[in-house]
């Protein structure tokens, strides 16, 4: 005769670590007793002494279970549930008998265990010790650790790019941009078909603030030139610091020869006001030359370069503080400049 294995009986405080998310239901379908874990489910109701089947929906098996005999008959088969009104997180579990009569059911999260954590503030004591959801959470909060690092990390990489290209791409001392940053968008305005214009500026009279002032005081006027240029520009046009006192203005979009004289006659005006530095008085001026992309029935960013230099010592020639734009006069007279004395410097080709 084969010896029968021997009873195993728990106290409620010994079920309760084993399984933290018990239910005891009577033989009449009452709740008896419900683990600590399954009250932060339903922390607002009385469960115990209340219908199992009207706390739970049994989703599956797919069967109908209105009653306590019909619970009896799927001991043993994984079960998917619902809290009736609850949150909508699917659970898992299993039903067993109990030897003192009614049935334990026994709950977990399944896939949803990450949702449930989050909705339900659920901690590693809402578990068995030996459950290996708590071995998944620490493995998720770990993930989500480094991941959160990660993304920090990300973004500090991509603000030292920003700014590592912001730098390449800017003028230290005034902000503006440099002569590669200028080149850039040259180059995308032409790729682009875009018309533009393009202006040349140069301040008259800085040596001679530099030699009898100091380079401090030059530099406080090249950064009182440079937010002179941005104010008389718009945010979509470029202001580009090409040299020492030499600037380059693109303006997108912009070839009306009046309007950009205009723009000019009041970057020259601006300029001529006396800048203040520390006790002393700097005094400069601005000569400018400009011209357009429709000027050219095929552009060259080279050529209108140039040429808006030409422009630019024409203006110098005049006796400075004035803008000349570039036209086929000028250019011929340059032209002609050249052939007549090999390679005249930029003023004598103006002339």
């Amino acid at each position: 005769m084969a010896q029968k294995s021997p009873l195993i009986q728990l106290d409620g405080s010994a079920l309760d670590v084993l399984l933290p998310m018990c239910v005891a239901v009577s033989p009449d379908g009452l709740i008896q007793r419900v683990s600590p874990s399954i009250t932060k489910l339903y922390p607002e109701d009385e469960l115990v002494g209340r219908p199992f089947l009207d706390v739970f929906d049994i989703v599956r098996p797919r069967r109908k279970i209105n009653d306590y005999a019909a619970l009896v008959e799927i001991s043993g088969a994984t079960l998917r549930l619902l809290f009736r009104g609850g949150k909508p997180i699917m659970m898992k579990g299993v039903l067993v008998e109990n030897i003192g009569g009614g049935v334990l059911v026994n709950l977990s999260y399944g896939f949803h265990l990450v949702e449930a954590v989050a909705e339900y503030g659920l901690s590693n004591a809402d578990f068995s010790p030996t459950d290996l959801a708590i071995e998944m959470l620490y493995l998720i909060e770990s993930k989500t650790a480094v991941l959160s690092e990660s993304r920090k990390l990300n973004q500090r990489l991509h603000g030292a790019r920003v700014l590592a290209e912001e730098q390449a791409s800017s003028d230290a001392l005034t902000g503006l941009k440099n002569r590669r940053a200028m080149d850039v968008v040259l180059n995308n305005l032409a790729a682009t078909s875009v018309p533009f214009g393009l202006m040349h500026v140069d301040l008259d009279y800085f040596k001679a603030v530099n030699d009898t002032l100091g380079h401090a005081a030059g530099d406080h006027v090249l950064k009182v030139a440079a937010d002179i240029l941005v104010e008389e520009t718009r945010d979509c046009d470029t202001v580009a610091r090409v040299g020492g006192d030499e600037f380059v203005l693109i303006f997108e979009d912009l070839v009306d020869a009046k309007r950009l004289m205009k723009i000019a006659n009041r970057i020259v005006k601006h300029l001529e006001v006396p800048v203040e530095f520390e006790d002393k008085i700097c005094r400069i001026s601005g000569s400018i030359g400009f011209t357009t992309s429709d000027f050219y029935s095929h552009p060259d960013l080279d050529k209108m370069l140039s040429d808006a230099d030409v422009a630019l010592y024409a203006s110098k020639h005049k006796g400075r503080a004035c803008s000349t734009m570039v036209t086929k006069e000028l250019l011929a007279a340059a032209a002609q400049a050249r052939d007549q004395q090999g390679n005249p410097d930029a003023a004598t080709i103006a002339q």
